[in-house]
């Protein structure tokens, strides 16, 4: 019994160390930069939550999330979510809809913008962190901009009066195409923010998407502590249990 109880234990600690670093593994690529988000500091969810609805939710929903259920995990007065973070006809305990709708989006950008709900489970918060600092000025471009973690991506760089404008710098080598390869992106024009600024905010932005992929992830983690620690007492329970039962067997 006391062996069974071993490994039912060194497995639930095996899975609890290694699962968020599964979650969020971020996808290979040159260009990606790491990050350590924390989902127990809600400033930073609640920051993330304002760059969201004031950047990306005119034309990304996150429908999957209520307004209710943002304010109760993130501690925002009700009062304060209806005036700061819901705008138009949307009630408390609505979704997180976006008014541009599926065919304006299409229409408007080639494709219908997608749901943001699950982006951070789906690609990894390195990915979308790389993917917001990497926007630079290519006139070839509909828009105007492409993206070194998405070639020529159809999104517009909502975020380039924060950050600013950049522009490639080529390697003077070219690839096995005869293309010449980005080596890293220069700021050309600065914006709102400083680089520091940008990377604190693009930081926050990213850690509230984690967060609405799974809310219960913060307290899961604070939960299986709790497991953990019933498993070891319940295994030193098992083994006593054990070493009574067999005292009088030889």
């Amino acid at each position: 019994m006391s062996r069974i109880f071993s490994s039912l234990l060194i497995f639930a600690l095996a899975l609890y160390a290694t699962a968020p670093d599964a979650l969020f593994a971020a996808s290979e690529g040159g260009h990606t930069e790491s990050i350590e988000i924390d989902l127990q500091n809600k400033s930073v969810l609640q920051r993330g939550a304002k760059y969201f609805v004031n950047y990306c939710q005119g034309c990304h929903a996150a429908t999957y999330m209520r307004y209710s259920r943002l304010a109760e995990d993130l501690e925002i007065v009700p009062k304060l979510m209806g005036q700061n973070l819901i705008f138009g006809e949307q009630e408390i305990g609505d979704t997180m809809n976006s008014a541009m709708s599926e065919q304006d989006g299409a229409a408007w950008f080639g494709n219908a913008p997608p749901d943001l709900t699950l982006i951070a489970r789906s690609h990894g918060v390195d990915a979308l962190y790389s993917y917001l600092k990497n926007f630079y000025l290519d006139p070839s471009r509909p828009l105007g901009v492409n993206n070194l973690m998405v070639p020529d991506v159809a999104m517009p760089h909502v975020l380039g009066a924060l950050q600013g404008w950049q522009k490639p710098v080529y390697e003077k080598s070219k690839d096995a195409n005869g293309e010449r390869v980005i080596s890293h992106l220069e700021l050309v024009k600065p914006g709102i923010l400083t680089p520091a600024e940008y990377d604190q905010m693009v930081r926050e932005l990213v850690t509230f998407l984690a967060y609405v992929g799974e809310p219960a992830l913060m307290s899961r983690a604070r939960i299986g502590t709790w497991v953990i620690l019933f498993l070891c007492v319940l295994l030193v329970l098992s083994y006593l249990l054990k070493k009574e039962y067999w005292k009088d067997v030889h």
